[in-house]
């Protein structure tokens, strides 16, 4: 694995489809929701991930404490920003992510993914 801390990835997307909440009509306007925001910051540690790891071998998220500090409305461009702080025992990823609207940021925390081996796991899971 050629992870280290420090190596960080962006990804931009548009706030819309099923990343938006009205919190069932509450909202006068849609806007980003939790989940959609988490989604989007496990997007992008995994992919940073991925982009690291040799064959055969992929991450599953364990762990998101985020906290989500603003909204970002319908059709905003925002981006996902994932940092890898810490590598333990060669297969614990801590990454610190955040979800920002131009310069105001939207969501921040942690993120942490275990690394697999993905024939192993299939082996375990069954699967042929």
């Amino acid at each position: 694995m050629s992870l280290d801390p420090g190596t960080a990835r962006e990804d931009e997307f548009v706030v819309a489809d099923r990343l938006l909440t009205d919190v069932r009509g509450s909202l006068r306007v849609p806007v980003l929701s939790t989940p959609g925001m988490i989604a989007m910051m496990e997007r992008t540690a995994s992919t940073l991930a991925r982009e690291h790891l040799g064959d055969g071998r992929a991450t599953v998220g364990f762990e998101v404490c985020v906290k989500h500090v603003a909204a970002a409305r319908e059709g905003a461009r925002c981006v996902a920003r994932a940092v890898l702080r810490e590598v333990v025992d060669g297969r614990k990823l801590h990454f610190d992510v955040e979800v920002r609207d131009g310069a105001r940021t939207v969501g921040v925390g942690t993120h942490e993914r275990r690394v697999i081996d993905v024939e192993r796991h299939a082996r375990e899971a069954g699967v042929s």
